[in-house]
């Protein structure tokens, strides 16, 4: 079927985003850090996916205690990645591709050597002095509440020069902003128009649910248990997980300044933003808040998906969840990213089903209703590394090192080909190690086979693409009489059955009476199996059949 044509400033609707992480995507100068020509210089690789977009996450100039998390200079190039001409040659060859550029805007907090802070922290009295969440001690000297940082310990940190304490959600050294200053909001803007102003697509917003706090700084209460079993805020290891973060994000005033932000955003032709809701039991609700009514994000994404289940139950309680909390906004599912173990080595119940369940995870997620982000690597069924303590770089998996490894595992350098050094990553030695099992699935040589993950992920994007009713059409579950995932989705007189089966064994899917199965329906990798009415699945299957 013909795709009928999306407007133009609706291109994320339903768009294949490829994230780049650019520390360790492709380097050029021998550093043994990836930079911004190295992802020009790679840009045919990511088009020969079919995406539509690429997500960077942050370049911006940084001290790097967070990987580029902790911004220093939010409009300019942090020498490691190259200059500001090497991003917009990267932007200008992107857009030639075809190819849309969404930006990580971190400004939730900053770096402590962003001059904002400087200043700020210099006295009390100075023309920034609330630029951050400064409070004074309790009467013993202690933390003005009891807020924690997701990174570990306290979320407060003394300053001897202002003998107050300053608020941080991550590391010490990343103090948060105060959304309540509406020159704060100003300053913010005005970098982002900074980069609209050079043409990027989109914004990509790192924990956009944290910008605001109570003014009040009231305790958080305990942990209350999630009756989904889903949205979880940190690792269990991690004691911010026994608290309801009730009054240190997720504040009423968020509304009115994601308002704001769509405001400037919709100055400008065909821009969107894709929000980050990290926020436990809440993400939902949140995600609502935040997509409705069309003047503030175009659409967010949570953690559902990127936890170690990957069942039909599973799957089917994440969507149908989202489908009765959301009901006038968007959603961008993903089953990795650069904060979590790569989605293989959470599925995978035995080495020897890594290419297996890449193919059919790719397939699945290309088939539910919303925007996708895949995360470089993925596209080669790339395993978490298993990194030695002395090789970590991440101050999470430092801080709770051995119980937590943090996320150096999904972080390792992309690999190129297969007969080189660092599988062509780099001329030097790597800021991570390249494991040689990646090396062994590298570019070059997956291009060779006609069958493998990377040509598969071609393959089912291109499927995708094919037919409206996968990018927006309707999505509907159908009951199943056993242990199996199906779901139809549906767009301009055409619908589609979808049947996976996440289980080893095999299985049998029997329609109801009220499902009459046409022909069945060419899967990239996978094809429906027809008796006697039944749609026949072996272990880790699926098949697609027109209704």
């Amino acid at each position: 079927m013909a795709k009928s044509p999306k407007k133009a400033d609706d291109w994320w609707r339903g768009a294949v985003i490829y994230q780049v992480y650019p520390r360790s995507f492709q380097d050029t100068t021998g550093d043994g850090m990836g930079d911004l020509r190295g992802i020009t210089k790679r840009l045919d690789h990511i088009a020969s996916l079919g995406v539509d977009a690429i997500w960077l996450s942050p370049f911006f100039k940084s001290p790097m205690g967070d990987m580029g998390y902790d911004v220093s200079d939010y409009c300019d190039v942090d020498p490691m990645f190259g200059t500001l001409a090497d991003f917009d040659a990267m932007l200008a060859q992107a857009h030639k591709l075809g190819i849309k550029i969404i930006i990580d805007q971190v400004i939730s907090h900053t770096s402590d050597q962003h001059p904002w802070f400087v200043e700020s922290r210099s006295s009390r009295s100075n023309s920034k002095a609330d630029w951050y969440v400064w409070a004074d001690p309790k009467p013993d000297g202690t933390a003005p509440n009891n807020w924690l940082s997701i990174f570990g310990g306290p979320g407060w940190e003394w300053d001897g020069v202002r003998k107050q304490y300053y608020m941080h959600n991550f590391l010490m050294s990343q103090p948060d902003l105060n959304f309540h200053n509406p020159d704060v909001q100003d300053a913010l803007l005005k970098t982002v128009r900074f980069w609209l102003d050079r043409g990027v697509d989109g914004f990509r917003l790192d924990t956009v649910n944290f910008y605001f706090h109570d003014k009040k700084l009231r305790d958080n209460p305990p942990h209350e248990p999630d009756p989904d079993g889903i949205g979880l805020d940190a690792p269990d290891v991690n004691p911010y997980g026994m608290q309801t973060h009730r009054y240190d994000k997720t504040q009423p005033e968020n509304i009115a300044f994601l308002k704001r932000f769509r405001s400037l955003l919709d100055e400008y032709k065909d821009r969107m933003t894709v929000g980050e809701v990290g926020d436990g039991a809440r993400s939902l609700k949140t995600v609502a808040e935040y997509t409705s009514g069309g003047d503030k994000l175009n659409m967010c994404y949570t953690f559902d998906l990127l936890g170690p289940d990957f069942t039909a139950e599973h799957v089917r309680k994440c969507v149908q969840s989202f489908q009765r909390a959301v009901t006038d906004g968007w959603v961008c599912w993903a089953f990795s990213n650069h904060d979590v173990n790569r989605h293989v080595s959470r599925f995978i119940q035995v080495p020897e089903e890594r290419e297996r369940v890449a193919k059919l995870a790719i397939t699945l997620l290309s088939t539910l209703r919303g925007s996708i982000c895949l995360y470089q690597g993925e596209e080669l069924g790339l395993t978490e590394a298993d990194l030695a303590f002395e090789d970590l770089r991440d101050p999470y998996g430092i801080r709770f090192w051995p119980a937590f490894k943090g996320r150096d595992g999904c972080r390792t350098p992309m690999p190129w080909n297969h007969g080189e050094a660092h599988a062509g990553f780099s001329t030097g030695k790597p800021w991570l190690p390249v494991p040689e099992d990646h090396a062994r699935h590298a570019v070059d040589t997956q291009e060779k086979i006609a069958g493998s993950v990377l040509n598969h992920y071609r393959a089912t994007i291109a499927f995708r693409k094919e037919h409206d009713a996968l990018y927006d059409g309707d999505m509907s579950f159908v009951h199943s009489n056993q242990d199996i995932l199906a779901f139809t989705r549906e767009k301009g007189g055409e619908k589609l059955l979808f049947v996976f089966n996440l289980t080893r064994e095999k299985a049998e899917f029997v329609p109801s009476k009220s499902l009459k199965l046409g022909e069945p329906l060419p899967v990239p990798g996978f094809g429906a199996k027809l008796k006697n009415g039944a749609i026949e699945l072996d272990g880790l299957d699926m098949a697609c059949v027109r209704l």
